[in-house]
């Protein structure tokens, strides 16, 4: 496994033990979907998501 792929799982990882941990917190809701949506969600954003600090409302087009 490459270190890219080692760094993906890694942070894949880290969202579903959030996510649980989110579930837990609010004693509220089931952590099966939040932990199988985490390799979506980091799929967006590493891939098709943009984000600039410099514009959080996205008023102006960022390059």
């Amino acid at each position: 496994m490459t270190v890219a792929a080692q760094l993906d799982r890694l942070c894949i990882n880290t969202l579903r033990a959030l996510a649980i941990d989110a579930v837990q917190q609010a004693q509220s809701g089931y952590p099966g979907t939040p932990m199988d949506s985490a390799s979506t969600a980091y799929c967006l954003w590493q891939r098709f998501l943009r984000y600039d600090p410099e514009y959080p409302n996205h008023t102006e087009a960022i390059s």
